[in-house]
C-alpha cells in the first residue's frame, strides 16, 4: 500500500461530470467554493509540504499519481465480494485472481460520476505559460496553489540545472527559461542556489535571446524580450480569402487556436509594464546587456539544444515579407484583423465553456480577453475560474496538465479492458457508471458558430476529455463508440445511447474519413503536406495540418467493423468502402520491419497494437484481401517478437518518438508490453510460449493491491513533446490478461 504524506490530505480532488478541480482543505465538496481555504495556509504547513511533496527525479521523473490514489483508495476501496471463479488449475486460478485484483483496484479510481481521472502532465512549458498569465493580468493564485507549483518546478530541475521540454527531456533553453521565470514570478529569490545554477546553464548555453519562438513570444508578453525581435504573425492573415491554401483556417486546429491569440497579442503588442521583478529578469537571463542587443538579429535564433525542426526557406521568405510589412501596415486594416480576432476568440471561449481546446491556446486567450475588456469583465472572471480545471497535485507538487483532462478516452478504453472477458461481467457497477459518463459525453448538440469559425460538424461525437470541452475527436468518437456497444452487448445496463445516437456517431466517423483514406484528429486534412514548410515552432514537427495517422485509422475502421456487425443493413455499402479504403491507409503505412509509427503515445507498440488490432478484425470479418492482411500479420509479428527482452516483456523510450527509429529502454515497461501482447495475440501464428512470458512478466510487475508501478512516459504528441497517461499503467495490463484468459478460458 501507499506510503500516505500527512501533506498530501491536505488536498481534494473534487470531481463534477468530469470536470476536475484539486482544493485546499475544502469544507465541502461544492466544486464552486474550492478557493475558500487556499489563501489560508500556514508556514508551518508550507514547510511540511516541502518535506511531503519532495521528489526526486533522478529515480523516475514520472510521478506515481499517489496522491489522487491514496485518497481515492482510502475512500472507495472495497474488498472484491463477487462470485470469482474457482479453478483446478494452479495458473489458470493465478491469472483470474490477477485480473479481479487488478480490475477491483482500478474501480476505487473511478470517479463517482463514472470516469477515470488521472494524471495527465508531462510537458514543462505548460505552467509557466499559466503563471505569465496570472502575473501579466495581476490576478495570483492562491498561496497554497503558489507553493505547491514551486515545489513542481523545483522537482523537476534536471542534474545540469536545467529544464527539458517535458519532464524526461534533456534541458533545453525552453524548458529552463521558462522554469526560472517562473519561479522568480512565484517570489522566488534570484540567489536561491538551484536557480543560480540554473542562471548559469542559461548563460553558458547562449542567454535567453536563443529561446525558439514560444518562449519569444512569452517573454515579450513580459517585457523581458522586445516584439522586434519576434518575426511578424501577420494578423491580416485572417482576412484572406478562405480558398486560399495557406488560410489559417486550414491549419491543425491546435496551431490555429494557439496562432491565433498569439496574433491578437503581437497585433496589440501587449506587454508588462516595467517594474523591478522584470529589469531584474533582464539581467539574469541574458548573456548581453539587454539595452545593447540588436532584436530583428534574434528572430531566428534558437539554441542549438533546442532545434527539432529547421525553419524552411519559404517561411524565412515568408517572415522577410510580413517582418518588412510591419514597418508600413494599414492601421484600418489592422483593426479590422484584430476586431476578427476577437470575436473569433469569443467564439472558441463560448464554444467550449472557456476550457478552450488546450492549455498553450487556454492561457494566452485569457490574456487576450483581459486586455480586450478588462480585469473585471465577466468573460475574463470565467477565464480565470478554469484556469484550475487544467490543474494537477501528484507527489511532485502542482502541475499545468496537457487538456483538462483524457475522461472520455481513459473511460472508454477500461471499459473495453474491463469487458475483454467474462470476467468484466463480474463488475456491473463499475461498467454502468463508465456507461453513464460515455452516455453523458456524447456531445448531442451543434454550436450556433461552428461554420463560421471553421468547426467540424459534432453531433454524435465523442470528444478526448468532457463534453463541455466541446471538440469533437475523430478517434475518440471511435473510441466511444465501440465501448458503448461493447457495454450493450454485456447485458449489464439498459441501453440509453439508443440506435438514432450511435448512427451518429458512424455518420461522424465516416464524414472525418480523409482522401488518403486515413482518419486524423479533429478534422478534415484541409491543406497540402507542404504547408508544413509554414511550421514556425522550432520544437514540434508536423503541426499546421492535421494528418490521417495510423492509430486514428484504425481505431474507426474498428469501429466501423463493429457497428457493421451490430446494425448490418447500416449504410451498408458505404461502411464496407470506408472500411476497405482505411484498411488500404493503414497497410501502406506499415514499414519495412513490420511496424508502424505511433504519433500520439510510445510508440512503435503502441501504433503496431492499434494497426494489428484493425488487420486482425478485418481478417476475421472476411474485408480486404486475406491473403494481403495475412502478410501484414506476419511482418508485424516478425517485429514485435524481435524487440522482446529476455524477461518476456517490451519496452520503448520516447525516443522512438522524436528520432522516428524503435529506441529501447533500459528496461521492460508494462504499458509496452501490454500493447505487444493485445496485437500478438491476435496472430494465431505466434508461439504460445512467447505470450506466457510476456504474461509472466505483467502479473510479476503487479502489486500486491492489484496496481502496476509508474514507469516511463508514455504518450507523444507532435513527435518531440511527451506527455503523461497515469491510467495506462492499469489499463492495458488489465485488457491483455483479460484477453488471455479469454483465449485459454473462453476459447
Amino acid at each position: 500500500m501507499l506510503n500516505v504524506k500527512p501533506s498530501w490530505k491536505n488536498w481534494q480532488l473534487l470531481t463534477e461530470q468530469g470536470r476536475h478541480i484539486w482544493a485546499f482543505k475544502p469544507m465541502s465538496n461544492d466544486i464552486n467554493r474550492h478557493l475558500q481555504n487556499a489563501d489560508n495556509i500556514s508556514e508551518q504547513e508550507i514547510r511540511l509540504a516541502a518535506e511531503d511533496f519532495k521528489f526526486d527525479k533522478q529515480v523516475n521523473p514520472n510521478s506515481g499519481d499517489k496522491v489522487f490514489r491514496s485518497a481515492a483508495l482510502e475512500s472507495n476501496f472495497q474488498p472484491f465480494s463477487g462470485e470469482a471463479p474457482v479453478l483446478t488449475n494452479p495458473d489458470q486460478q493465478k491469472l483470474a485472481d490477477s485480473i479481479i485484483k487488478g480490475i477491483n483496484y482500478f474501480a476505487s479510481l473511478q470517479s463517482a460520476d463514472g470516469h477515470w481521472a488521472g494524471d495527465y502532465g508531462g510537458p514543462l512549458f505548460l505552467l509557466p505559460g499559466l503563471l505569465i498569465a496570472s502575473y501579466v493580468t495581476s490576478t495570483p493564485f492562491p498561496k497554497a496553489h503558489q507553493e505547491m507549483m514551486k515545489l513542481y518546478l523545483f522537482n523537476h530541475q534536471n542534474a545540469d540545472a536545467g529544464w527539458g521540454m517535458h519532464i524526461e527531456g534533456e534541458s533545453t533553453m525552453f524548458g529552463t527559461v521558462m522554469q526560472y521565470v517562473s519561479l522568480r514570478l512565484l517570489g522566488v529569490d534570484k540567489e536561491e542556489p538551484a536557480l543560480v545554477k540554473a542562471r548559469e546553464w542559461i548563460k553558458t548555453n547562449g542567454g535567453a535571446a536563443g529561446i525558439p519562438s514560444w518562449g519569444k513570444f512569452y517573454l515579450s508578453i513580459l517585457n523581458l524580450y522586445d516584439w522586434q525581435g519576434f518575426n511578424s504573425l501577420f494578423p491580416e492573415m485572417w482576412l484572406f480569402p478562405k480558398w486560399l491554401p495557406i488560410h489559417p483556417w486550414r491549419y491543425w486546429c491546435h496551431s490555429r487556436m494557439v496562432y491565433l491569440p498569439m496574433a491578437y497579442c503581437y497585433a496589440q503588442r501587449i506587454k508588462m509594464p516595467e517594474n523591478p521583478l522584470i529589469l531584474s529578469l533582464r539581467t539574469e537571463i541574458y548573456s548581453e546587456n539587454y539595452a545593447e542587443i540588436n532584436w530583428p538579429q534574434q528572430r531566428n535564433k534558437v539554441c542549438a539544444k533546442d532545434s527539432y525542426t529547421v525553419l524552411s526557406p519559404i517561411l524565412k521568405w515568408m517572415n522577410l515579407f510580413t517582418n518588412s510589412y510591419e514597418k508600413i501596415r494599414s492601421t484600418w486594416l489592422r483593426k479590422k484583423a484584430t476586431n476578427y480576432i476577437l470575436r473569433y476568440l469569443n467564439a472558441e471561449d463560448q464554444q467550449t465553456d472557456y476550457i478552450n481546446i488546450g492549455p498553450v491556446n487556454k492561457v494566452i486567450n485569457s490574456i487576450c480577453i483581459w486586455q480586450a475588456y478588462g480585469a473585471e469583465s465577466e468573460q475574463f472572471k470565467q477565464h480565470v475560474a478554469r484556469w484550475f480545471d487544467y490543474l494537477w497535485v501528484a507527489e511532485d507538487g502542482m502541475k499545468m496538465s496537457g487538456y483538462n483532462g483524457s475522461q472520455l478516452w481513459d473511460t472508454a478504453f477500461s471499459a473495453r479492458a474491463i469487458l475483454e472477458s467474462d470476467l468484466g461481467l463480474l463488475f456491473p457497477g463499475i461498467v454502468q457508471k463508465a456507461y453513464q459518463f460515455i452516455d453523458h459525453s456524447q456531445i448531442k448538440a451543434e454550436h450556433p458558430t461552428h461554420a463560421e469559425f471553421f468547426r467540424h460538424p459534432m453531433i454524435g461525437s465523442w470528444p478526448f476529455s468532457t463534453a463541455e470541452n466541446g471538440w469533437p475527436v475523430a478517434d475518440c468518437t471511435a473510441e466511444g463508440l465501440s465501448a458503448s456497444l461493447a457495454i450493450h452487448e454485456s447485458g449489464l445496463v439498459k441501453p440509453t445511447i439508443e440506435e438514432s445516437r450511435l448512427q451518429q456517431a458512424v455518420d461522424i466517423i465516416l464524414s472525418y474519413q480523409n482522401k488518403d483514406g486515413g482518419w486524423a484528429t479533429y478534422e478534415l486534412s484541409r491543406a497540402p503536406k507542404w504547408l508544413e514548410k509554414l511550421n514556425p515552432s522550432e520544437v514540434f514537427a508536423d503541426i499546421m495540418i492535421d494528418y490521417s495517422w495510423t492509430e486514428c485509422t484504425a481505431a474507426c475502421v474498428i469501429s466501423l467493423i463493429e457497428i457493421q456487425q451490430t446494425y448490418p443493413d447500416y449504410k451498408t455499402a458505404e461502411l464496407k468502402q470506408s472500411i476497405s479504403t482505411g484498411l488500404a491507409f493503414i497497410l501502406k503505412k506499415q514499414r519495412q520491419d513490420g511496424s508502424w509509427y505511433g504519433g500520439w503515445a510510445v510508440c512503435f507498440t503502441y501504433a503496431t497494437w492499434f494497426a494489428v488490432e484493425a488487420l486482425s478484425k478485418a481478417k476475421a470479418k472476411g474485408y480486404y484481401n486475406d491473403v494481403t492482411l495475412a502478410e501484414s500479420l506476419q511482418k508485424a509479428a516478425v517485429f514485435l517478437l524481435g524487440k522482446q527482452k529476455i524477461d518476456g516483456g517490451w519496452g520503448e523510450t520516447f525516443k522512438s518518438c522524436s528520432k522516428l527509429v524503435y529506441t529501447e529502454a533500459v528496461t521492460s515497461q508494462v504499458v509496452n508490453t501490454a500493447w505487444a501482447l493485445l496485437a500478438l495475440m491476435l496472430i494465431k501464428e505466434v508461439d504460445i510460449t512467447v505470450i506466457n512470458a510476456g504474461i509472466n512478466f505483467l502479473q510479476s510487475r503487479q502489486t500486491a493491491d492489484g496496481d502496476w508501478e509508474q514507469e516511463n512516459i508514455s504518450g507523444v504528441f507532435n513527435y518531440n513533446c511527451m506527455i503523461t497517461y497515469a491510467n495506462y499503467r492499469n489499463i492495458f495490463p488489465i485488457w491483455v490478461l483479460n484477453r488471455y484468459y479469454k483465449v485459454t478460458m473462453q476459447g
